[in-house]
């Protein structure tokens, strides 16, 4: 048994449990306190983030034949690491030739490298929160979380799925079939787990990491060997990733080459040369639908992916109009909107609904949520904690372009005293209901659509319909009527999407719990997987077996 797999048993067991019991459970806190990472642990990861600017990034033993990296921070300073390049070819052939000897490791073993690098990974939480703040534009806070713990526990979550998977085949067993009168025939039959070949994961700009991962650390424990392709604007938080890994390997006498990192350039990009390599089995992406669309048409290996979605809100009533719209509020200004599960459209009965304060008409509906944004970020050194940078410039010319949709409930502004970083706060613009054309695509960013509606029961179903045509991942609710709830909860169901209902307080529909909320359905176009179920990992191997008639072992 794997000397690492012993060291996390118990960490591996309850993570177990806590995707069979899908109650709160957390391997890794969240809480960026000295009291838990050390009291030096904040200072230590900023100085050893600053250490690696400017300079190359020392990959031990990784393939190189060119230096790549222009990684730019949203916040406005040029990170200046370059990268180990290889080739397409050289990377396959430096994967392959890992692929025996990892395949050939019990599950174990495995896992128990995982297991290692997750825990490793976990106390450079700090220095990797740096590291995805500067690459993606994330406030600190919400870098240490997503790039850190969360992203961690997604990819514990993912490996005790592969583990409870392998596992449900036993190694041996003694098969015996009664024959009547004769004697019975008896065979022993032995199986093993046979991984899929080469995977690419291919991480995306806002979250490098906490998409990355399930996928990664799902192959890797499936004995596949993976190739991370980043995004040339976020290499640094995976290419750590890759390191932590390497050593662990390579402490255990496993090949390096089990992970390999392939950086590129923008504008010189190997991604889609790499995915039709024949050679590729799995593919994990993250990313737009027009490239999914691309990726689905060519690439022949199996696919794993989240792309766009079109999330709703629809209000119907609330007990604390206050409540719901500070929460709204929140939803819409978190990293500028640029998450995947951030809502973009509200549909609102344009007659208004019923609330705590009495009846309230589509357009006071409208400016409460407004008037919460204001009250949100009227601070800027609050708004800059919760908005964020924007990753990418064209996400400034979409809120540009916004303005012209329609009315102007709320106009974005740039995040005072931020220097260079590119800012915007949430745009609230008011729609016509056959306006479909303007909110019935993924307008990613700060933007916001409210639309008026028959009812809430027809907000529902044009939001239901929406995402079954193009994707959503998730959904809210605001209603005082439980059969309101229970209609949304069957009519996004059926359009595969998590809903969430009257959400007040410090949980908000952006956020997905590691071990608790699948992440994506994998039933609507917004992807074909979910993070993370069985699914999502059992296709990553094959079972095969020998047999031979059974003696008794000899005394």
């Amino acid at each position: 048994m794997s000397e690492l797999f012993e060291r996390h048993r118990d960490l591996l067991g309850r993570a177990v449990q806590a995707t069979q019991e899908r109650t709160y459970w957390s391997a890794f806190s969240e809480v960026p306190s000295g009291k838990i990472y050390g009291e030096r642990a904040k200072a230590e990861g900023a100085s050893a983030f600053e250490a690696r600017l400017g300079k190359p990034f020392n990959l031990a033993n990784h393939p190189a034949e060119a230096p790549v990296g222009n990684e730019v921070s949203p916040y406005g300073r040029r990170l200046g690491i370059t990268y180990p390049a290889a080739s397409i070819t050289t990377l396959i052939n430096a994967s392959q030739a890992a692929s025996s000897v990892w395949a050939a490791a019990a599950p174990e073993g495995r896992v128990g490298v995982c297991l290692e690098a997750l825990v490793r990974l976990n106390n450079l939480s700090f220095e990797i929160a740096n590291a995805v703040m500067h690459t993606t534009g994330q406030a600190f806070a919400m870098a240490f979380q997503a790039g850190g713990p969360h992203a961690q526990e997604r990819g514990l979550e993912a490996v005790a799925y592969a583990y409870s998977e392998m596992k449900k085949v036993p190694s041996t067993a003694v098969w015996s079939k009664p024959q009547g009168k004769g004697e019975p025939i008896v065979l022993e039959k032995k199986w093993r787990i046979v991984p899929k070949g080469v995977s690419v994961v291919v991480g995306c700009n806002t979250f490098p990491t906490w998409n990355s991962y399930p996928g990664l650390f799902a192959s890797l424990a499936c004995g596949n060997t993976v190739i991370v392709k980043p995004h040339p604007s976020a290499i640094l938080p995976l290419a750590m990733t890759v390191d932590i890994i390497r050593q662990v390997l390579a402490e255990q006498g496993l090949p390096e080459d089990a992970i390999l990192l392939a950086p590129d350039a923008a504008g010189s990009e190997i991604t889609r040369d790499l995915l039709k390599h024949p050679a590729v089995a799995i593919i994990d992406y993250t990313g737009s639908t027009a490239f999914g669309e691309w990726v689905r048409n060519n690439a022949q290996a199996d696919l794993y992916t989240e792309e766009a979605g079109i999330n709703s809100i629809v209000m119907g009533s609330t007990d604390d109009f206050v409540g719901m719209c500070d929460n709204l509020a929140f939803s819409l200004s978190l990293y500028s909107g640029q998450m995947c599960t951030s809502p973009q459209n509200i549909f609102i009965p344009s007659s208004g609904i019923e609330t705590n304060e009495g009846s309230k008409t589509f357009d006071e509906l409208a400016d409460g949520v407004a008037a919460a944004v204001d009250r949100l970020l009227a601070d800027s050194v609050r708004a800059a904690g919760v908005c964020g940078a924007i990753a990418n410039p064209a996400t400034l010319d979409r809120v540009s372009n916004a303005r012209k949709l329609g009315r102007l409930v709320r106009d974005s502004a740039v995040i005072e005293g931020q220097g260079d970083a590119r800012t915007a706060t949430p745009l609230i613009v008011a729609v016509e209901t056959d306006a479909c054309d303007t909110y019935g695509e993924e307008r990613f960013g700060p933007i916001s659509f409210v639309i008026p509606v028959d009812d809430v029961r027809d907000g529902i179903n044009r939001a239901a319909a929406l995402a079954s045509k193009k994707g959503a991942i998730t959904a809210a609710l605001y209603s005082t009527d439980d059969d309101v709830m229970n209609f949304a909860a069957d009519q996004f169901a059926r359009a595969g999407v998590n809903l969430s209902v009257n959400l007040m307080g410090g949980i908000f529909v952006n956020q997905s719990a590691a071990f608790s909320d699948f992440h994506v359905t994998g039933a609507n176009p917004a992807g074909n997987a979910s993070l993370t179920d069985a699914a999502f990992v059992a296709n990553r191997f094959r079972v095969a077996m020998w047999r031979k008639p059974f003696q008794e072992a000899a005394e």
